[in-house]
């Protein structure tokens, strides 16, 4: 390839054919925009040590969060990777590019004497959320493909607006009370700020027999089940009964001890459950449907959160967990 001749010997470009103060405002300027364009507005939603928790800003967030549902999901769970998945180390799919994508991020700064420069800021937790405006004008609700969510949306479209949530995890290091409880007032005072009053999403069981989470599953049927008014059913052709062990056999104790802790944090809340189990073969899971709507939650609550009619501009901003 041939090279301008800027005309000094050799035909190689030279700086100096530029004013120094050119350059010097060139790279200012570089500096100022991030690779990729911002989605979102810089909003810290909480802090606590080294940690804090924001929404996802760019292309290059959201591989972070990808990247650590590859970790958990498929080298520490069970989920089956495709070559591209394996290839990439992502977990990804169609729905990445319309969520938001709420992420914890240790900021922690360490300097060895190997390495003097500092560490790159890592994120340890993620909660993908997609908000019933942006999914009606894309590719609707992921959960949709196990469970027929779709009438109840519409029955309830004129007085509660719909969020969905997936994709939760934490790094195995962080899964500790006080990482998890920041991730929640992250997820909560995003819920308040969007004006949100449901939450919907699948909750999962690890492992692909269900039976041997009968005592789970039948405890959630009898005693979670949703109202008629909320009841949502999987797909006739992939559901699994739950109702595996009459209500009058079921230990609740030791229900509640076989149960993974998202779903037993969903049910402090006052979560209903939807109409049978699915099988998600791909990442190796049981799934039942959580639906939480805000007039259900217990009041106890609000009052270490916020209420959730009170923005976080009103309430507490960016308050800390301790």
């Amino acid at each position: 390839m041939r090279i301008p001749s800027n005309g000094r010997s050799g035909g190689l470009p030279s700086f100096r054919s530029k004013p120094l103060s050119f350059l010097r405002l060139a790279a200012k300027r570089r500096r100022r925009f991030p690779i990729f364009p911002l989605r979102k507005p810089k909003r810290i939603y909480g802090k606590i040590g080294n940690l804090e928790v924001r929404l996802a800003r760019s292309v290059a967030d959201i591989k972070k969060a990808q990247r650590l549902r590859f970790e958990v999901f498929y080298k520490e769970m069970a989920a089956i990777a495709d070559a591209r998945t394996r290839i990439k180390k992502r977990d990804e799919d169609q729905y990445d590019p319309i969520c938001d994508h709420l992420l914890v991020i240790d900021k922690a700064v360490e300097r060895t004497a190997k390495r003097p420069w500092p560490k790159r800021s890592k994120v340890v937790g993620t909660y993908r959320v997609l908000l019933q405006d942006v999914a009606e004008k894309n590719l609707g609700f992921y959960t949709q493909g196990e469970y027929d969510i779709a009438p109840l949306v519409e029955r309830k479209r004129a007085t509660h607006k719909f969020m969905e949530l997936g994709r939760s995890c934490v790094l195995k290091p962080y899964r500790n009370k006080r990482t998890v409880e920041l991730l929640w007032q992250g997820l909560w005072n995003y819920i308040r700020e969007q004006r949100a009053n449901v939450m919907i999403g699948c909750a999962s069981f690890p492992g692909t027999d269900p039976k041997e989470h009968a005592l789970a599953l039948s405890f959630l049927h009898h005693f979670s089940r949703a109202p008629e008014d909320w009841l949502v059913s999987a797909h006739p052709d992939i559901k699994v009964d739950m109702n595996m062990i009459p209500k009058e056999e079921i230990n609740a104790k030791e229900a509640l001890k076989g149960m993974p802790p998202l779903i037993k944090g969903y049910l402090r809340l006052g979560c209903y459950i939807g109409d049978g189990a699915v099988v998600d073969k791909q990442f190796g899971t049981t799934d039942v449907l959580i639906v939480l709507p805000m007039e259900a939650i217990d009041q106890r609550y609000f009052s270490h959160f916020g209420a959730p009619d009170e923005t976080p501009a009103q309430g507490r901003k960016g308050r800390a967990v301790h």
